[in-house]
C-alpha cells in the first residue's frame, strides 16, 4: 500500500496516473459520488471520485460531514473545474465516524461566536484551518529571523516573584489548600509555608530576565507565553498570549527601531510568500465582512494590500512630541470627533489617535519616540530634558500599536531614583539592580505581542479568533 501523501502536494502534484493514499475529513459528498476531503494541509479540498454502483450503500451512508475516511486510488488530471487532479478511488476505508445530527460544523456559514463556542472543533473550518496556518508560519519566522542573526533563544521563567509592568495584575500561583490557608499570628497570609515560600505569580513579561541574558550573551529573544489578569473582555486583550521580547546589549534606540521595523517586515514577508493561499482567502473573507458595514467604516485597503503596505514603506519615525501637535490641530480633534479628545502634551495616545497618525497623516506606519515618563515604565532610559524617557512604540494600521520598547535605563542611580519615584520596591529587584552594578552597559529591547501580529496578518477582528484556545474573563474552556 502507498504511504499517505498530504493533500497539498497532491494538488501541486506534476504527475498523474499513479496511485496515491491519502487521508482527510469530508468537507461535503454530493450526488453520492463526489467527497470534498480536507487534510488541514491547505485549504483546498481534493475531490474524491467514488464508484458508487459498485460501492457498498451501507459503507456510502458513512460518508458524511466530518467523517474520516482513508482513500486509496489514482490521481488522474481532473475532468471538473476549480482543480488540476483528483482522485478515483479503488477503495474506501471509514477511519471515524460523524454523526451528521449531531455534528456542529456543517457546510453552511457559522457564525464567529458559535465557532469559539467549538473551539475543538473550528481548526475544521476553512477560515480557522487558514489562520493557524498563517499562525505557524509568522511563529516559524521569528525563530528563523532571530537565527540568522546570532541571537540566543532563552527561554524565561512563567512563574515569577516580579512584576514587571509594575501594573499588579497578575495571576497568582500556590499550592494551599484554598479552603484552609494558613495565616501568620497577625492574620496575615503565611506565604512561608506556601510551594515557594513567598507570594509568586505567572509573569506578565520576560523582559527584567531577558536583560539578564542579553548582559552576558549580547542578543537574545524569548518567546514564550505571559500572563495579565486584566478583567477586560474587549476584542483586543487576553489573559495567556505569547510575547517575543528581543533584548541586545550595546543596542541605542535607534538600534532597537532599526531591528523592530526588519523583523516585522521579514516575518509578514514570510507568511505572503509561505502562505499566499491562506492570505488570499482571508482576503476575500474580508473583503466579504467588510460589504456588512456602513461605506464610512470600510477599510480603504483590502488585507493584501494592507500587508504591502507594511513592507513597502519605510516606517515613519517622530517623537511623541511632534504627533501630539499634529493630532492638536487635526480635523478630527478640532471637530471633537475622538472618543478621547487630546488635551495637549502628557496625553496618554488611545488606539483612534495612533490609526489617525497611521492611515490618515502619515499613510505609512509610524514609530513614535520619547514619550513623557510618567506614562511609561521604570526602566525605560531617561533622557537628558528631565521629561521624557527613550520609549519607542510601533503603529500600524487598523490595530494600533503592535511594539512597544525602549533604550533600557542603564544608569544605577538614575533607574534607582525612577524605582524610588513609581514606589517599585528596590529589595525585590536587588538581582536586576546588580546588571548595573557589575559591568552595566546601554542596551535596548522591545516586546511584540504575537496574536496582535497574528491579527493583523490575517485581518481578523477579535484576538480571541487567532490564538487556539483563547482565556478571557469567565472563560478556560478546553
Amino acid at each position: 500500500m502507498s504511504q499517505r501523501v498530504k493533500i497539498k502536494a497532491l494538488l501541486q502534484s506534476q504527475q498523474t496516473d499513479i496511485d496515491v493514499t491519502v487521508k482527510g475529513w469530508v468537507r461535503a459528498f454530493r450526488s453520492n459520488r463526489f467527497i470534498a476531503l480536507n487534510d488541514g494541509s491547505t485549504n483546498n479540498n481534493i475531490q474524491i471520485v467514488v464508484d458508487f454502483e459498485n460501492t457498498d450503500p451501507a459503507l456510502l451512508k458513512r460518508v458524511t460531514v466530518g467523517a474520516a475516511l482513508s482513500v486509496v486510488g489514482k490521481l488522474i488530471a481532473s475532468q471538473g473545474k476549480g482543480q488540476t487532479v483528483e482522485v478515483i478511488a479503488t477503495d474506501i476505508e471509514i477511519l471515524g465516524d460523524s454523526d451528521p445530527e449531531k455534528y456542529p460544523i456543517q457546510p453552511k456559514k457559522h457564525s464567529l461566536e458559535f465557532l469559539r463556542e467549538n473551539a475543538h472543533l473550528r481548526f475544521r473550518t476553512s477560515t480557522f484551518g487558514a489562520i493557524f496556518r498563517v499562525r505557524n508560519s509568522l511563529a516559524f519566522a521569528v525563530h528563523q529571523f532571530f537565527q540568522e542573526r546570532g541571537f540566543i533563544y532563552l527561554h524565561t521563567p512563567v512563574i515569577t516573584a516580579s512584576d514587571a509592568e509594575g501594573a499588579g495584575e497578575t495571576f497568582h500561583v500556590t499550592n494551599f489548600d484554598l479552603d484552609n490557608i494558613p495565616k501568620t499570628d497577625t492574620g496575615e497570609i503565611d506565604f512561608k509555608q506556601d510551594f515557594f515560600g513567598r507570594p509568586t505569580n505567572l509573569t506578565v513579561s520576560g523582559q527584567l530576565e531577558g536583560e539578564l541574558g542579553a548582559m552576558a550573551l549580547s542578543d537574545v529573544y524569548t518567546f514564550g507565553p505571559t500572563f495579565r489578569a486584566e478583567n477586560s473582555n474587549t476584542t483586543r486583550h487576553l489573559a495567556e498570549f505569547w510575547m517575543i521580547e528581543p533584548e541586545v546589549a550595546f543596542n541605542s534606540l535607534d538600534d532597537n527601531m532599526d531591528l523592530a521595523e526588519e523583523m516585522l517586515k521579514y516575518v509578514i514577508k514570510y507568511a505572503l510568500d509561505k502562505n499566499a493561499d491562506d492570505i488570499e482567502f482571508l482576503t476575500q473573507r474580508l473583503e466579504e465582512e467588510e460589504k456588512q458595514k456602513p461605506q464610512n467604516e470600510r477599510s480603504e485597503m483590502t488585507l493584501l494590500e494592507k500587508l504591502q503596505f507594511c513592507l513597502n514603506h519605510d516606517f515613519e519615525r517622530l517623537t511623541y512630541t511632534e504627533a501630539i501637535d499634529i493630532l492638536k490641530e487635526s480635523t478630527p480633534n478640532k471637530k471633537k470627533k475622538f472618543q478621547y479628545p487630546i488635551e495637549g502634551w502628557g496625553t496618554d495616545l488611545q488606539s483612534e489617535h495612533e490609526r489617525y497618525l497611521v492611515e490618515k497623516h502619515f499613510k505609512k506606519p509610524v514609530i513614535l519616540t520619547d514619550y513623557p515618563k510618567e506614562i511609561k515604565a521604570f526602566y525605560m532610559r531617561q533622557n537628558d530634558d528631565g521629561k521624557t524617557v527613550g520609549a519607542m512604540d510601533i503603529l500600524f494600521p487598523g490595530i494600533g500599536e503592535i511594539i512597544g520598547g525602549s533604550a533600557r535605563e542603564e544608569r544605577l542611580d538614575k533607574l534607582e531614583q525612577r524605582m524610588d519615584e513609581m514606589d517599585i520596591p528596590k529589595d525585590e529587584l536587588w538581582w536586576y539592580l546588580d546588571t548595573r552594578r557589575f559591568g552595566s552597559c546601554p542596551h535596548a529591547g522591545f516586546g511584540l505581542g504575537f496574536e496582535r501580529l497574528v491579527l493583523f496578518v490575517t485581518g481578523m477582528g477579535n484576538i480571541r479568533d487567532v490564538i487556539p484556545f483563547p482565556r478571557f474573563p469567565k472563560n478556560a474552556e478546553f
